[in-house]
This record gives C-alpha cells, structure tokens and sequence, in this order.
C-alpha cells in the first residue's frame, strides 16, 4: 500500500474481520428460534460459503511484489507496484527499495537470524514493540465481550434470549461502524492519537462496566438488577467496542506492519499475530474460570488496568509513523 493511504487500507482488515463478527451475531438472532437439533447444524453450514469465496478470490490476486522481486521477475514485481501506487515514479521508488531489501537478505535462515541470534538494537526494539502490541491488543478482554457477550448480559439482569442475541447484534454493529473512524482518521490525525484515545477509553469503559456487574449483583453480594443497570451494562459494552475499534483494533496491524523493515516483515508479522493468538487464547479459555474465582466485574476490572499500561506502553515507546516513507520509519527505531 502507498504511504498515503496504508492507514485506511490496512484498516479495512479489522473492519471486515468485524463484519464478519456482525455477520455471525445476526446469524445467531436469526437461527435463535430453531429446533435445537437444527439451529446448531444451520449455524455451522452457513460458515461454508465464505472460505468458498476467499479460496476463488485468492485465485484473482496477484502475487506479492517482494516474493516477485526475491524471484527475479522484476518486470512482473513492477506491474504490480503500478497498480498499487500513486504514480509511476513512486512504483519505481519502491522497487528500488523492495530490490535493496532482497539484496540484503540472505535466504529465510538469515532473517531468522538477524531477528533473534544477532539481531541490532534497531531490530530488538521494533521486534519488542510488535510483539507487545500485539499482545496489548487482545489483553484489553475485547474478546471476552465478542465470544461472551450474552453471558455478560445475562449477568446484568436481561433475561430474555431474543433480547440479549439482539443487544448483542447492536455490539456488533457498533463495533463495525466504529472502524470507520480509524480508517479515515489514522492518516489524518495518525496513529499515536488514535491508539492513546483508543487504550484511555478502553479503560474508561471496562471500569464502568464493572462498576455496572457490581451493581447488577455480580460482584461479591447478589442483589436484583434493575433496568437502568442493565441499560448501563450495554452502554459500557457499546462504548469498549467503540473505543477498541476506534484504535487499538485495527491499527495494531497497521503499525506492526510498517516499523517492520521490509526483509524482516513477513516473520516479524508473523511472529506479532502468533503473539496475538497466544494471548487470545488465554484471554478466552480463562474467562468463565477466572470470573468465577474474582467475579466476572473483577474481570474487566483486571483488563482495564491491562489497557492503562498499553496506553502508558504507546505514549513511551511508539514514535509516530504518519506520511513518512518506510525507510524514514527505520530510522526512528535506530536513534
């Protein structure tokens, strides 16, 4: 992507992966009136067309001009940067950099190695801020509310099926709509503003919906939720998703993407998305188990002081990368 516009670009990932959320929440509120016996297996069959789709899309990309260059297919590297630049001259400029990057790359063992046997402290730092990121993104309990929202809603005092898969259908939605606002503003305002708002409001708002379980009677003492508790637990949820999507969401990716130097992207991506899982996987599988020993308003209470220490991890440790060519990033990281 060219620099004038990586931010919205690389932003459209997390707005579809959050459509695709939106997608399943809706499926569920539709399918919530079948038989038992058929809802499930309706459910499962309707995950069956998207990979149909992805797998005939793949077939209509073009390869990736940096595999094309490593090859030696300079002419077709270039066709493709054509496409996917502003002008002709600034397609040149990257395959100038692109064909640089390849010359100092020594086959895959030797990103490997620079990324962990004999990395700079240029390297170790970008490798750090991306690993940390990563795991910040997914440590904030954004998905403890995307897989337990009706769980958490239950908690709060609404009982009714149809209403909790339809709050959580307006999660989802919200939670789609609020990408925007990063895909539009990160290049604009750029990254460092959105991601401080975004780990400041995700505290803000995982703090109130504590406060909110609390009052609900899942806290230490059970009292009866009242309508107005509930409505604040479903604000507090519609404003976490808002504040996640608005920064942390969809710019971790983004940012990971382009502090990475060019002959270290693909394993250092791939190292942050593993990071990413990894966390992800204990946020998830600990969730039930953990609000049941600190109460699930312990939960997010854990998880906002988690989103103060991204937000302090931003302010001190991630330079702005706005406009500047990729290049000019690494040098940010080397002072």
């Amino acid at each position: 992507a060219p620099a004038s516009s990586r931010g919205l670009l690389s932003s459209l990932v997390d707005f579809f992966i959050t459509a695709g959320i939106l997608l399943s929440y809706v499926s569920n509120y539709a399918l919530a009136g079948l038989p038992l016996r058929l809802g499930w297996r309706a459910m499962f069959a309707l995950g069956v067309p998207p990979p149909l789709l992805l797998a005939a899309g793949v077939l209509a990309m073009p390869e990736s001009p940096r595999w094309l260059a490593m090859r030696g297919r300079d002419d077709d590297a270039r066709a493709v940067l054509v496409r996917t630049s502003d002008a002709p001259a600034e397609a040149h400029d990257r395959l100038e950099e692109i064909r640089r990057a390849v010359a100092a790359q020594v086959g895959g063992a030797g990103v490997w190695g620079e990324l962990f046997v004999r990395p700079s402290p240029m390297v170790r730092r970008i490798l750090a801020n991306v690993l940390v990121l990563y795991s910040f993104q997914q440590a904030s309990g954004i998905d403890a509310i995307v897989l337990y929202t009706p769980l958490v809603f239950k908690k709060a005092g609404i009982s009714s099926t149809s209403a909790v898969l339809a709050a959580t259908v307006a999660v989802g939605l919200v939670k789609t709509l609020s990408i925007f606002v990063a895909t539009f503003l990160s290049d604009r305002l750029g990254r460092r503003p959105l991601l401080l708002a975004s780990a400041a409001g995700i505290a803000v708002t995982l703090t109130s919906l504590g406060i909110a379980l609390l009052c609900a009677g899942a806290g230490a003492s059970e009292t009866t939720p009242t309508p107005a508790v509930a409505a604040a637990c479903v604000a507090s949820v519609l404003a976490f998703v808002t504040a996640f999507s608005i920064g942390l969401g969809p710019l971790a990716p983004t940012y990971s993407a382009e502090i990475l130097p060019l002959q270290l992207r693909a394993q250092g991506m791939s190292l942050g998305i593993a990071a990413n899982r990894v966390t992800c996987s204990i946020i998830s599988m600990t969730f039930i188990s953990l609000a049941n020993s600190i109460t699930m308003a312990g939960c997010f209470f854990l998880y906002a002081s988690t989103a103060v220490a991204a937000a302090v991890f931003v302010y001190v440790r991630l330079p702005e990368t706005k406009g500047r060519s990729l290049e000019d990033i690494g040098v940010l990281f080397a002072k």
